[in-house]
């Protein structure tokens, strides 16, 4: 993250993959996801990953969605359960979460956040 400039980035797109898990001592990486939130940035995290935004901090006090079980996320101990959703997509500000299986609706809601012009029917 040292070659990039920072300011330049204005949104994060984090997919999940098969175990979260291995990248949640990267501080370097929560720590970006803390700035790019700070700042305002756009974050879109699906299936798994919306774990790594729970763990940097930045769903306090935010509706969310996850491609975890509900068990589990108890046990992870960092996700407010309280506002957690069975939506597949949710938006709440600047962060925008899904399961697994919303990837299209997912990527329409990202689209439109960025306020990109295209075709949603394009699948």
């Amino acid at each position: 993250m040292n070659e990039i400039e920072l300011d330049d980035i204005d949104s994060l797109l984090l997919p999940g993959c098969m175990d979260i898990s291995t990248l949640q001592l990267e501080e370097s990486l929560l720590d970006f996801i803390r700035y790019l939130s700070a700042k305002g940035g756009m974050i879109a995290s699906i299936s798994s990953s919306p774990y790594l935004l729970a763990k940097a901090g930045v769903l306090k006090n935010k509706k969310y969605t996850v491609g975890l079980p509900f068990d589990g996320m108890k046990q992870l101990g960092c996700f407010e359960l309280h506002n957690y959703s069975d939506e597949l997509v949710v938006q709440d500000g600047n962060i925008i979460t899904a399961r697994g299986r919303g990837f299209i609706p997912f990527g329409i809601c990202f689209g439109h956040a960025l306020e990109l012009n295209f075709d949603e029917n394009w699948y």
